[in-house]
């Protein structure tokens, strides 16, 4: 447990979490230390401590600066991780790591340096880049997990969810809420990688997450190759909801947000904002959030998707949210600030911001290094959560 106690509370520390004491067999550990705003240390102090270390009970007096800071502090700290490198170990991974039970999936998680070893990018959210080879396939299985795919290159690899063949193309966002059996099959003589995002770390803590296996094959049938799955075929012509569908699952039936949407989009929101008719969240910077498009909300219960695009030379906001969120780069370069810290970036880094964190970036994006001639960013995000609990926050700095 990371203690970031007020003065207040640093002279009656508990470890309760950190070590179990041999003599008494409780991992409660208490210390009277004489401090403003704490009771004076006397021996019936110390043995009013021991007796709440035998049964097992901590008071707030010494906790609460801790459990009650005046801000969020994340346990997970602002990090970067390369593409490039991602990808050269993946690679790797896929001339030594076999797809099949056991493993399921090539999955490689991104680990935030200050959460102990945990594969978890954040205390909530999931992200690892998976990587299939050749011919090869990912069985099926189901979870509770909700989980997405994103990709940032390639294409050729279809993924088969409730049987339905979803091809994966560069940019597109492909949501699969839990419960889903789910297969993936590269159809193709080239290798692709992609990322996963899913709640593993939300449900982990909230010991609510169910596994089973699926069938070891997939058959003929699903192993096609269509250009529109059946979900894009029903649900995806934007602004249209078809009448002889309705969801009976949480998340949203579309299976696949396509790259020319989501494009064409942030495309006209900058054109509209050059025309003098607005449309961008602020000068230079457009964004679009992924929904269902059954009622509008997000398209899965625990995570929230969005795209932005930030023109060459514009700069956002400093903007401090309640939650967590995971960015990858799509397209082009800048640079990003997370709290005290800043990288230059390029396509396909992948980087976190924790809660309260303020977060901004600068576009320095240009013909040779993206295809909008922008910094395009991917962002997801815990936000579903904490809305519905209430416990949603946003601050822009000056």
């Amino acid at each position: 447990m990371f203690s970031l106690k007020t003065p207040s509370s640093l002279c009656a520390v508990t470890q309760s979490s950190i070590a179990q004491d041999t003599a008494t067999g409780s991992p409660v550990r208490l210390q009277a230390v004489a401090a403003a705003g704490q009771p004076e240390v006397t021996p019936a102090l110390e043995e009013l401590y021991r007796g709440f270390e035998q049964e097992l009970l901590v008071p707030l007096w010494t906790e609460i600066g801790d459990l009650m800071p005046a801000h969020p502090r994340s346990r997970a700290v602002p990090h970067l991780w390369r593409w490039e490198t991602l990808r050269e170990l993946a690679a790797r991974a896929g001339d030594l790591v076999p797809v099949g039970r056991g493993g399921e999936r090539r999955a490689i998680a991104l680990a935030n340096p200050s959460l102990g070893g945990r594969p978890f990018a954040t205390p909530t959210l999931w992200a690892a880049i998976q990587y299939l080879m050749p011919g090869e396939d990912a069985p099926e299985h189901r979870h509770t997990q909700h989980a997405f795919r994103f990709v940032v290159e390639g294409s050729g690899v279809w993924t088969v969810v409730g049987g339905d063949p979803v091809p994966m193309n560069r940019g597109d966002f492909l949501p699969q809420a839990g419960w889903n059996w789910h297969a993936h099959h590269n159809a193709t003589t080239e290798p692709m990688a992609w990322i996963d995002g899913l709640d593993i770390p939300f449900q982990y803590v909230t010991e609510a997450q169910f596994f089973e296996f699926g069938r070891d094959e997939i058959s003929d049938a699903e192993r096609i190759t269509p250009e529109r799955s059946r979900s894009e075929r029903l649900w995806g012509h934007p602004g249209l909801r078809p009448l002889s569908a309705t969801p009976t699952t949480p998340g949203s039936p579309l299976l696949s947000y396509k790259w020319e949407y989501t494009n064409a989009a942030l495309r006209d929101q900058l054109l509209l904002e050059k025309e003098g008719f607005g449309g961008t969240v602020e000068p230079g910077h457009a964004a679009v959030r992924y929904t269902d498009p059954h009622d509008g909300s997000d398209v899965l219960p625990t995570i929230r998707a969005e795209f932005h695009r930030v023109a060459r030379g514009a700069e956002t906001a400093p903007v401090r949210e309640t939650g967590s969120s995971v960015y990858q780069v799509f397209d082009g370069s800048g640079t990003v600030t997370v709290g005290g810290t800043s990288w230059t970036v390029t396509r396909g880094d992948l980087f976190v911001v924790p809660s309260w964190e303020p977060f901004s970036a600068k576009s320095e994006a240009g013909g040779s290094d993206s295809d909008s001639g922008a910094l395009d960013l991917f962002r997801f995000s815990d936000a579903p959560v904490f809305e519905a609990l209430k416990l949603a926050r946003t601050q822009k700095d000056a």
